[in-house]
């Protein structure tokens, strides 16, 4: 496999920002020549280093409740293992490895996810999971799958411009005297933000460029749903398909757990690591009382602005969380069963086309 070049470093790392910026300004920041940087960008999508995908808001769409669980199938029941997970309808990602598996889901009650786990349990399909059920109408995820950071420190961008993305956080909904949160689309709207999830899937079965799924040109409704932060698009990095970067890549996936320790804060612990270990997360999430972070590991020559003296991982760490679990397996090791498909959250219903408002 071919090294990239350095015109190619620089336009993965604005695509990677995802910014809404028009074209003028990508260029201008990338300062490469506009034919450059669409060969380069078609390159990237063609050979599966970049994808997009338009990534929800939970609360809105009616799944308050996200789950990221860490497991480690049993060797004889992997396959059974992946299929129950996947299977789930709330299931947006599912990553396998050689020896453990990562998967996101979206539920709209608490009791979803514990039933999950329960069939995991009594199926007898893996060891004890690691799980970390979080609230999303909070800052619970402030980092999610974002690998601008890591992608600028690894080939030495100065700075980045839109990292860390998160996923929920603070955004119009409507609670129910219960507490429960309850969708608050209307039907409109509702077709409007389901088109939106689907729109990278049909361009991929037409043969169309995986680089024309931004939302440059999309209809009124659909930038209006963006604008008010139901959807954000977002282009992800496969780090297992990248060709390394002078000598260095990304070629290792990290994925922590702990028990914070009182006092911690999640913010002191993400600037100490981004800051002084030079560790970029593209996975930050806090639970109440368990916290997971996934990171690349990479291999190779250091990056020329890396300081020669840099805050050790582990004791900083340590500071802020105890019971540590540590899971490192080889990133080209993974492969994504089910690839960040919030459609699956808004089934396409028979339709002519949006409802009438």
């Amino acid at each position: 496999m071919r090294a990239l070049t350095e015109s190619e470093a620089r336009v993965i790392a604005v695509l990677l920002a995802a910014r809404p910026d028009r074209e003028r300004e990508r260029l201008r920041i990338v300062n490469v020549p506009r034919s450059t940087y669409h060969a380069v960008r078609r390159r990237a999508y063609e050979e599966g280093w970049l994808k997009d995908r338009y990534v929800p808001h939970p609360v809105p769409l009616g799944f308050p409740v996200v789950t990221f669980l860490v497991v480690r199938p049993y060797a004889d029941r992997y396959e059974e293992l992946v299929q129950t997970v996947s299977a789930d309808p709330g299931a947006v990602v599912v990553w396998t490895g050689g020896h453990v598996a990562l998967a996101v889901l979206f539920h709209a009650t608490i009791a979803q996810p514990r039933k999950l786990l329960q069939r995991i349990d009594s199926a007898k399909l893996a060891s004890s999971p690691t799980v970390v059920t979080v609230r999303a109408d909070g800052p619970t995820v402030p980092v999610y799958f974002d690998f601008e950071g890591l992608w600028s420190h690894l080939v030495g961008v100065d700075g980045t411009l839109a990292y860390p993305h998160g996923l929920g956080g603070g955004a119009a909904h409507e609670e129910e005297a219960d507490g429960e949160t309850q969708p608050s689309l209307s039907p409109h709207q509702r077709w409007a933000v389901s088109e939106l999830l689907r729109r990278p899937f049909p361009v991929a079965d037409d043969g169309r460029g995986g680089h024309l799924v931004g939302p440059f040109g999309l209809p009124f409704s659909q930038r209006r749903i963006l604008q008010r932060g139901w959807i954000v698009h977002r282009t992800i990095l496969d780090p297992s398909r990248l060709p390394a970067y002078g000598g260095r890549s990304a070629d290792q996936v990290v994925l922590i757990t702990g028990t914070p320790r009182a006092g911690a804060r999640p913010e002191v612990m993400f600037s100490t690591l981004t800051h002084e270990s030079k560790v970029f997360p593209f996975l930050l999430v806090v639970g109440s009382d368990r916290w997971l972070l996934g990171a690349m590991g990479g291999s190779g020559p250091t990056p020329p602005e890396t300081p020669v003296t840099r805050r050790p991982v582990l004791p900083t760490l340590r500071e802020y969380l105890e019971g540590i679990e540590i899971v490192q397996e080889p990133a080209a090791g993974f492969t994504a069963r089910v690839d960040h498909r919030y459609d699956r959250l808004l089934p396409a219903e028979p339709s002519t086309g949006p409802p009438k408002r």
